[in-house]
């Protein structure tokens, strides 16, 4: 798979990813400090999963309509890498499926799957 992970997200999750051999661009390592609206229209041109904890893609998706191949939004009580890692695993070993163009809101204890079609929150 192809993800795009957020400068907040942070590269401890973009290097996890490239080990599991997915296709990872890091905002943090390559643009740092690029904008939201630029961070998603290159994650939609280059067909990239958007990785990130900024709640402002929300409003970029649902009122502002941007076209997006994807988005995991975490909303973690605990921001440490660590844990962001493991809630990651678990979302694509249960919804790896789902990934692709569907906005996903996921916590330590949920995963809420808004698909595409649906569009609303």
């Amino acid at each position: 798979m192809r993800f795009l992970v957020d400068e907040c997200t942070g590269p401890a999750v973009a290097k996890w990813l490239q080990r599991l051999h997915h296709d990872v661009f890091s905002v943090y390592d390559e643009t740092r400090g690029l904008d939201d609206e630029s961070i998603i229209e290159k994650a939609n041109l280059e067909n990239y999963i958007l990785v990130t904890n900024d709640k402002d893609f929300g409003e970029l998706v649902f009122r502002m309509r941007k076209p997006h191949k994807g988005v995991i939004l975490l909303r973690l009580e605990d921001e440490r890498s660590e844990n962001k890692i493991a809630v990651l695993q678990r979302v694509l070993e249960s919804y790896s499926d789902k990934l692709v163009n569907n906005f996903i809101i996921v916590t330590e204890k949920t995963v809420r799957i808004v698909e595409e079609s649906r569009g609303k929150l």
